[in-house]
This record gives structure tokens, C-alpha cells and sequence, in this order.
């Protein structure tokens, strides 16, 4: 599968918070995340393994309860299972990787974008 930019197709999740699936595999699946300063990802842990790269801005990520700073060209993985949650410091892109593939993020892929 191959995925085409777009800058349309994004869907908000939470206030402030919008996504948009790039394109999966067999094992994986790729998402961006657009992030509005002030806005908050609640308290969540799920099954899949969690590999993500701050494309710009400025998040607090909490996982297990530690926080930590992300800049621009930072990157985190988070397995499986384990409570996190962030805190938008300003306005942000976030690219994510999950394995496996998180079914429920299916339904922001936009069709038209891919090859």
C-alpha cells in the first residue's frame, strides 16, 4: 500500500486532537496526528505496541504516570498495555506507528490517497 499527501481527510477524535491513518500493513499501521496547543490526550493504555516522532511542536507525554518533554525530531515507543496520556504544550504533528494494526483506526483512512 502507498499513501499520497493530502491535506484533506483529517478526523477529530478530541477537541483539538485530529487523525488521519496514512496507510497499514499486515502488522503495522501508520497514523498523523494534528495537535492544537492546550489540548489533552486522556489517561488510555490498549494492546498495541506504540512507535511515534513529533514531526513539530511541543507535547508532555505521561506514561505510567513519568512525564516527559518532546520537541520537534524527538521520538517514543510505548508497549503494549502501559497507561499514557499528553499534554499539547503548542500547536503539533505527530506521526505514530502501532503493531498490530489498531482496527479501529481503519476508519480515518482515506481511500482516494492511496495507491
Amino acid at each position: 500500500m502507498f499513501s499520497h499527501y493530502s491535506n484533506k481527510g483529517y478526523t477529530e477524535i478530541l477537541p483539538g486532537i485530529r487523525i488521519k491513518t496514512l496507510c497499514y500493513g499486515q502488522s503495522t499501521l501508520m497514523a498523523e496526528f494534528q495537535l492544537e496547543k492546550d489540548a489533552e490526550l486522556p489517561e488510555h493504555k490498549h494492546p498495541h505496541e506504540q512507535t511515534g516522532y513529533l514531526v513539530k511542536g511541543k507535547i508532555r507525554l505521561f506514561v505510567n504516570g513519568l512525564a516527559t518533554e518532546f520537541s520537534a525530531g524527538d521520538s517514543w515507543n510505548i508497549a503494549g498495555n502501559v497507561s499514557h496520556r499528553a499534554e499539547i504544550a503548542e500547536d503539533s504533528v505527530a506521526v505514530e506507528v502501532f503493531c498490530p494494526v489498531r482496527e479501529d483506526y481503519l476508519k480515518f483512512l482515506i481511500e482516494s490517497d492511496q495507491k
